[in-house]
């Protein structure tokens, strides 16, 4: 499948590092002096580096980038930039949890007799990537003890739509809730009724900004990420409707089609519509 990409000029670029930290998904360090995009899997290809970069070095360019193909990767990209960024792309898919990717580059690696790098002391916010934005699954373990917390359902990380992942693989073939901001804060049973089961990005249709991000996502996440099912929590009030308007928009603009879920939450904690549409 051909997707943008960030593409680095490395005669241009100087090193400065200013890219870095607008790369939510961690996926540019400056290794060796230089930006280097160190996996196309967390990649979003939207651009959120380039108007930081002074020297004008970062561009977007359409290419093959999925489905994902992790030796591609470090045959074309990775390995012929040395040591160094091979070391870091080990650590990135170690940090975000991406053990099938890892297990693959670490196998491809010894059939090369190639030197495998010591890559589980990851760097964090110093090196690319800030850890509140890192890509998780959570596993839960069930506790039936008395006085034990009322259990979380929340099985990845992050849950904000401008830092989720389309590629990230427990998004694949997953129900996905998208909830407005509030709701969770509103209806008291929404992590045992509603989350369980699903994986969950949030936005908030009036208050964020970019959300033509929000629509490529949501289609990212239904054409690439083949979502089994989509439900959109919102609450009654009328700016809400924004979010279900941009689910609609994506879903139509989509080449897959998922059933979509409307949960409409009042502002008392009820639920006010609870219906496929």
């Amino acid at each position: 499948m051909i997707r943008e990409m960030v593409k680095i000029d490395n005669d241009k670029c100087d090193g400065c590092g200013l890219c870095v930290p607008n790369c939510h998904e961690g996926a540019l360090q400056i290794i060796d002096g230089k930006a280097r995009l160190i996996s196309d899997l967390m990649c979003d290809g939207l651009g959120a580096c380039i108007g930081h970069c002074p020297q004008g070095a970062i561009t977007i360019e359409k290419r093959e980038a999925m489905p994902y193909d992790e030796i591609k990767v470090l045959k074309d990209n990775i390995i012929p930039a040395g040591k160094n960024v091979l070391k870091a792309h080990l650590e990135h898919l170690h940090e975000h949890g991406e053990t099938e990717y890892l297990n693959e580059a670490l196998n491809f690696l010894k059939s090369e007799n190639i030197n495998i790098p010591d890559y589980k002391a990851v760097k964090l916010c110093s090196s690319g990537g800030c850890p509140g934005s890192a890509i998780k699954e959570i596993k839960r373990e069930s506790d039936d003890s008395v006085n034990a917390e009322t259990p979380s359902e929340l099985t990845q990380w992050p849950v904000q739509l401008h830092l989720a992942n389309p590629a990230a693989t427990y998004f694949k073939n997953a129900d996905l809730l998208v909830a407005a901001d509030c709701t969770a804060f509103t209806i008291g049973n929404f992590h045992s009724k509603y989350l369980k089961g699903k994986k969950l990005v949030i936005a908030c249709p009036k208050l964020d900004s970019n959300q033509d991000v929000y629509l490529r996502k949501i289609k990212a996440l239904i054409d690439q990420a083949e979502i089994n099912t989509l439900t959109v929590m919102i609450m009654e009030v009328p700016c809400c409707g924004g979010l279900v308007q941009l689910v609609k928009n994506a879903v139509n603009d989509s080449k897959r089609k998922v059933p979509v879920k409307l949960i409409i939450v009042g502002i008392e904690g009820v639920i006010k519509k609870n219906e496929w549409i």
